[in-house]
């Protein structure tokens, strides 16, 4: 153990649920990295120095220092216990993957020592026939190489059984070179960003000093946490992360007594030992609070480089899961896991900023005079109208159908909202030349005890997929257990190539060494035609509302409700054409990603119909039956007796009725399960309209029959069980 982690319990390996940490975070903050002070002491100064400049101005790595980085990791990773290393990556699954190797190394004279080179280091050979890749690498086409990203920092891994592992964050690509995950896109758009956001800076005269431009990220991300007992003893939960049956609870949060109320004692030891686990990993968490849904949570960390807070996002979901099981809960971090009651998203925190820290979307006080920040922000909007079908089909997956456009989420129509001040300098701007920025002015609240507080020019609106929110843009709509690299890329990519637009613009009309003035005047006729033709897509009100989308099919905009509906955006020509002109992705790479994608959701559901038809048929109808024969029994038994039981006659004709219906229904939903489409486009379609209504009929006669059977013969644990953790 590092000797600055020495004050920490270690509830991995501590058998009580007490987590104690008696000292201040900053004391171990980073300390399972390797990176900052920990490659500092212990690289020599000139590999230290040719590595930071890879990391912070994304010079190319020198293959020359890599032995010598190796080495002093290894060194590290060994000081702490680790054994192995892996090569740590995001394949198209949606979740990390890694292989694990051993340091050891057997010598000729049956001694061992522990080794790590440089090439180790570097380059991974892991298997690439097994992972989704859209046809890019048949089964018998098995290499695959992974990639060191030296700009994302190797952390120590410690799973619940105290083993350590050094993680050595990579890229996925075939033999071929082609991309088969989602880190290497990811980079390749930050760069496209880059390239471009640099074009801007270099108008303005803004770009001295700075190397380059990359997005910056802070993910929010919800989750729920049930009893583990509880969890094991749903099927449904287990295979799927959802419940596919469930009445509702008498109580869910209508009341709104769960949101930001005071952390239940289990859950805050929880927490705090989530929190200690990603502070040793460098994850800057910020937040933790009660969400809306009971025993509903949510945890976010400040901002960071976007390719960082992507790997960081990844590990804190394991961590959760990790973490929960440990605290004798479960971790779910699907977006509806419970009907009913709202789901989880992960609230997507994106900004710009260049290499010298300067947020490119920060508006500052007077914002009509901040010709470049407007820029920037019309960049956003032309980005978001143009290819709101691309940012809609970023985010689409059989889980998150259940939550967009729910009153707990976006709406499936992408839109921005800008608030009233942004939205008053546009009009000002489509008009002629703004000439004043809208202030919040203070608050006074009534009471001298209390201070007057400054208030912000623009309210905050929820129901927004895309809405600004001081300094930066929140897009809503992502989804609790999405790997945010992918909307990410789509957001740089689409951001890049308006920026490219507005820059090629401005440099047709005022030069590419323009005057002041002659900047303004250009700057200005720019955005008044980006505006005109784009500002449909700003939208500052009910989102929820049906209004809305009346409004939106009047704008034109696109309201794909479903997965199925959306993922064609990445067939489409002018897709293909976007991410291959900015070297993000090529037209086979690009081809793979649709095809996972609809394979993912095919799949998904095909798992979840067949799921819930052995639940309906193993659980559900059998604990029916059981009641069902005693209800006719005592039915006989008072009629044998001469008396009158009309209405238990007609509860036990009502109840005969509902548990046909669940045999009908699951008959139904078992033959449409089994057929299937040798196209898998065909076979999404096929699934949303025929398989999903079939699965929501199982699910109402089932939750109908939960409503009204015995709780002792329910064979499985309730809404109102899971809800309350104890």
């Amino acid at each position: 153990m590092h000797p600055s982690m020495n004050h920490l319990a270690d509830p991995m390996n501590d058998n009580t649920s007490t987590f104690l940490n008696p000292t201040r975070a900053s004391d171990y903050f980073g300390c399972m990295t390797f990176s900052g002070d920990t490659m500092l002491k212990r690289l020599p100064s000139d590999v230290f120095a040719k590595l930071q400049r890879t990391i912070s101005e994304g010079s190319p790595l020198d293959p020359a220092i890599a032995n010598t980085v190796a080495v002093a990791m290894k060194d590290w990773a060994i000081e702490h216990g680790a054994t192995h290393y892996c090569h740590w990556f995001q394949p198209l699954t949606g979740i990390s993957a890694e292989k694990h190797d051993a340091f050891l190394s057997p010598m000729a004279d049956g001694s061992a020592i522990e080794k790590f080179s440089g090439n180790q280091l570097i380059v991974g050979e892991p298997d690439a026939s097994s992972f989704p890749s859209g046809g890019i690498r048949d089964t018998y086409e098995a290499r695959g190489y992974t990639a060191w990203d030296c700009t994302s920092p190797a952390f120590l891994m410690k799973n619940p059984s105290g083993i350590i592992t050094l993680c050595i964050p990579t890229a996925f690509v075939s033999w071929t070179g082609e991309a088969l995950d989602k880190k290497t896109p990811l980079l390749r758009s930050i760069q496209a960003l880059s390239t471009q956001a640099m074009r801007i800076l270099k108008l303005f005269g803004t770009d001295k000093g700075v190397t380059h431009v990359a997005g910056t990220l802070g993910v929010e991300q919800e989750y729920f946490l049930v009893e583990r007992e509880q969890f094991e003893s749903r099927l449904d939960l287990a295979l799927t992360g959802r419940t596919l049956i469930g009445a509702s609870a008498p109580k869910g949060h209508q009341l709104d007594d769960h949101y930001f109320g005071a952390v239940p004692d289990r859950v805050l030891m929880f927490m705090a030992e989530v929190e200690s686990r990603l502070f040793e990993l460098g994850v800057p968490v910020k937040t933790r609070h009660n969400e809306v849904a009971p025993s509903q949570y949510e945890i976010a960390p400040t901002f960071e480089n976007a390719n960082i807070a992507v790997d960081h996002q990844m590990i804190t979901m394991q961590v959760l899961r990790m973490v929960a099981r440990k605290h004798g809960f479960e971790c779910l971090l699907h977006e509806k896991p419970f009907a009913g009651i709202n789901g989880s998203g992960k609230h997507n925190n994106w900004a710009i900023a260049t290499s010298t820290g300067v947020n490119l979307l920060d508006p500052r006080e007077e914002t009509h005079t901040n010709m470049q920040f407007l820029v920037f922000l019309a960049a956003v909007i032309r980005a978001v109208d143009m290819h709101a079908d691309l940012l809609r089909a970023s985010i689409a997956s059989a889980a998150n159908d259940h939550r967009l456009g729910a009153n707990e989420a976006p709406p499936a129509i992408m839109s921005i909202f800008l608030g009233d001040m942004l939205t008053d300098i546009i009009d000002q701007l489509e008009h002629g030349t703004p000439k004043k920025t809208k202030s919040g002015g203070e608050l006074d609240l009534g009471a001298s005890t209390l201070p007057q507080i400054p208030r912000h020019a623009s309210d905050r609106n929820r129901t927004s997929p895309f809405a600004f929110t001081g300094n930066k843009f929140e897009f809503r709509a992502v989804g609790s257990t999405a790997a945010v690299a992918w909307p990410n890329t789509v957001l740089n990519t689409i951001i890049a190539e308006s920026l490219d637009v507005i820059a090629t613009e401005l440099e047709k009309k005022a030069g590419r060494n323009p005057s002041e003035a002659k900047l303004e005047t250009a700057v200005k006729a720019v955005l008044k035609d980006v505006i005109k033709k784009h500002r449909r897509v700003c939208f500052d009100g009910d989102g929820y509302s049906e209004a809305w989308h009346k409004e939106a099919e009047k704008r034109g905009l696109p309201n794909m409700r479903s997965t199925a509906d959306c993922l064609g955006a990445f067939a489409t020509k002018k897709a293909k054409d976007l991410f291959a002109k900015y070297k993000v992705l090529n037209a086979r790479e690009l081809a793979a990603r649709h095809d996972v994608l609809v394979e993912h959701y095919c799949t998904v559901l095909g798992i979840e119909s067949r799921t819930l038809v052995q639940v309906a048929r193993t659980q559900v109808l059998p604990a029916a039956l059981r009641a069902q024969e005693e209800l006719a029994t005592t039915v006989s038994a008072t009629l044998a007796a001469d008396v009158d039981c009309a209405e238990t006659q007609a509860e036990l004709k009502a109840y005969v009725a509902m548990v046909n219906e669940l045999r009908s229904a699951t008959k139904e939903l078992e033959t449409l399960s089994s057929r299937h489409h040798k196209d898998e486009v065909a076979e999404m379609r096929f699934l949303r309209d025929s398989v999903v209504p079939a699965m929501d009929r199982v699910r109402a006669a089932c939750d109908a029959l939960e409503r009204v059977t015995p709780a002792d013969t329910w064979p499985m644990p309730t809404y109102a069980e899971m809800l309350l953790l104890k």
